[in-house]
């Protein structure tokens, strides 16, 4: 608890015994915590360093002095230190801004390219590299539902600390990843800690948009491990928030209901009429929707039910005559 203040756990438990019992010595602090004498004495040392306890070598005698005033001073010392971290922290970030600055001269075209990520793993990486130097805004397309366990651990503390950092983060999840506990608990994580998130029935790729000036999309959106673009050219990125901006605006906030239509449909069940209306098949349905097979038989048949319909053909038919295409 008290780590950020230079005490380490076990000396913190020897602080909180003598604190309750200010009559221990050496040998009762020993037996009470069921520690060796030399543990007890190497915690000790420690805490008259910090000026939390007065030790009399002489007679083994322990004192701990009044905490506000030992405390006060550790805490001071502490924001002395960020604040000197932070001045270094800001004189890097104005260096390194120098650097990009010389650098920029002379070779613009550096913003105006496509270059190719090659595997997985570099892919990974490089989404890493980007969410990392991230300064105001990260948006997100996150498809396929339920997200890969690995790569939710591997974005949690890129996510938090972009948050901490004052990055707005916005992502836009796949209606049915509200099926998956794992990444439901991730979402409401992230939520909590200041992020937001929508979700719509069918998210179109994966992609990644960082401080609206580089963007990673998939080289191909059926294979992840073809690799991905980034795209720094101005024009593609803006095609690209423009896309993103379509989608955030339709999707339901995380929280919320998902939002029925006049027809009383909601916008997974609008999205399966008109995938079944361009005449997809149930499986290619599931696979768009991230949800089983199963799901969208069940929900195929739920829509012919209320339209009257007895086949697919005549489902379609009535769909168009009651306006729901």
């Amino acid at each position: 608890m008290l780590e950020a203040l230079g005490i380490q756990q076990s000396t913190e438990t020897v602080y909180r015994l003598l604190l309750s019992q200010p009559d221990y010595g050496v040998t009762e602090l020993a037996d009470h915590l069921h520690w060796t004498e030399t543990e007890v004495r190497a915690a000790l040392s420690h805490l008259a360093d910090l000026k939390l306890v007065l030790m009399d070598d002489a007679s083994d005698g322990i004192a701990p002095f009044s905490p506000d005033v030992g405390f006060a001073f550790l805490l001071s010392r502490a924001e002395a230190e960020l604040t000197k971290r932070r001045r270094q922290v800001e004189r890097a970030e104005q260096t390194v801004a120098a650097i990009l600055a010389k650098f920029s001269e002379g070779t613009t075209f550096r913003h105006d390219v496509v270059d190719r990520i090659h595997g997985v793993d570099a892919v990974r990486e490089r989404l890493e590299d980007l969410a990392a130097s991230a300064r105001a805004e990260c948006l997100s397309l996150l498809p396929g539902g339920a997200q890969l366990p690995d790569t939710m651990d591997a974005s949690q503390p890129l996510d938090e600390l972009a948050l901490e950092r004052g990055v707005k983060i916005r992502s836009i999840y796949q209606e049915s990843f509200r099926n998956d506990a794992p990444t439901l608990e991730y979402v409401r994580w992230y939520c909590d800690l200041g992020g937001e998130a929508r979700t719509v029935p069918i998210v179109p790729m994966l992609m990644v948009i960082v401080d609206r000036s580089a963007a990673l999309v998939p080289v191909d959106p059926e294979d992840a491990r073809a690799g991905a673009l980034e795209v720094r050219s101005r024009g593609l990125v803006n095609a690209l928030v423009v896309l993103f901006d379509h989608l955030w605006e339709s999707g339901t906030p995380f929280g919320e209901a998902p939002r029925r239509n006049e027809h009383a449909l909601s916008p997974q069940e609008r999205e399966l009429v008109l995938l079944l209306g361009i005449g997809c098949t149930d499986d290619i349905a599931a696979r768009r929707l991230g949800v089983s097979l199963r799901t969208v038989r069940r929900m195929s048949s739920e829509l012919m039910s209320r339209l009257g319909a007895r086949s697919r053909f005549e489902a379609g038919v009535r769909a168009a005559k009651e306006g729901w295409l």
